[in-house]
């Protein structure tokens, strides 16, 4: 009688705090916070969730890791030969670009608490405005505009993406809300009637990134002597 060899077993990659929030990001992109639990967490990882308990405390520093975690690819880019200017478009299409391939990460940096991601993309948007040589006194006051811009716009798009139907087309859901802006009351809405066409045909990172060199324009022309 032929023996049966034996398969050896497949060897399982080590546990670790990197792997776990590795997983937590994948699973909060496929559901969400209120789907990001320790057991769902240890099924993915194919663990107990005591396992999981050794290197994380809890949900909220599973949370921050994760959010840490995906900010950390949008402020990991030499900007050694970038000017100020360039450097800020960049940092701010990176935040931009990462709460839309993650839309938790939006809401997260805004509930984080001191020492959060948050703070490594504030001390990079402070050194780059350092750097374009605005005043002391008005330094805070620019680096806390281009931070609510970045955050407040690209959380506002990762809303809007999140809130329509699986499948929706962008450019016939645009173009059904510019017809009926377009349909507005011409007294009331005059102006939101004028821009309907740009709202069918625009881009909402082009749309971002103007909105961050309209800021930059007026943080530099308050530097400018006045006659």
């Amino acid at each position: 009688m032929a023996t049966r060899t034996r398969r050896p077993e497949r060897r399982q990659e080590p546990l670790s705090r990197e792997r776990i929030v590795s997983a937590a990001v994948e699973l909060l992109d496929t559901v969400g916070e209120s789907g990001l639990t320790f057991r769902a967490l240890a099924e993915r990882l194919a663990t107990g969730p005591g396992a999981i308990y050794w290197h994380v405390s809890g949900k909220t520093e599973l949370l921050a890791a994760a959010t840490d975690a995906v900010v950390a690819t949008t402020v990991t880019e030499d900007e050694t030969d970038a000017t100020p200017w360039n450097a800020i478009r960049a940092l701010a299409l990176g935040v931009f670009d990462a709460i839309e391939a993650h839309p938790w990460v939006g809401t997260q940096l805004t509930q984080a608490p001191p020492q959060s991601p948050m703070l490594h993309i504030f001390e990079r948007i402070g050194r780059q405005v350092q750097a374009l040589q605005v005043p002391e006194a008005a330094q805070f006051t620019a680096a806390s505009a281009l931070m609510s811009y970045i955050l407040g716009v690209a959380g506002q798009n990762a809303a809007n993406t999140r809130t329509l139907q699986p499948g929706t087309d962008r450019t016939e859901f645009l173009d059904a809300v510019a017809t009926a802006w377009e349909e507005l009351d011409p007294d009331q809405y005059a102006f939101t009637r004028s821009v309907a066409g740009r709202l069918r045909k625009h881009d909402d990172r082009a749309e971002f990134l103007a909105g961050i060199d309209l800021i930059l324009t007026g943080i530099s022309a308050r530097q400018q002597p006045t006659a």
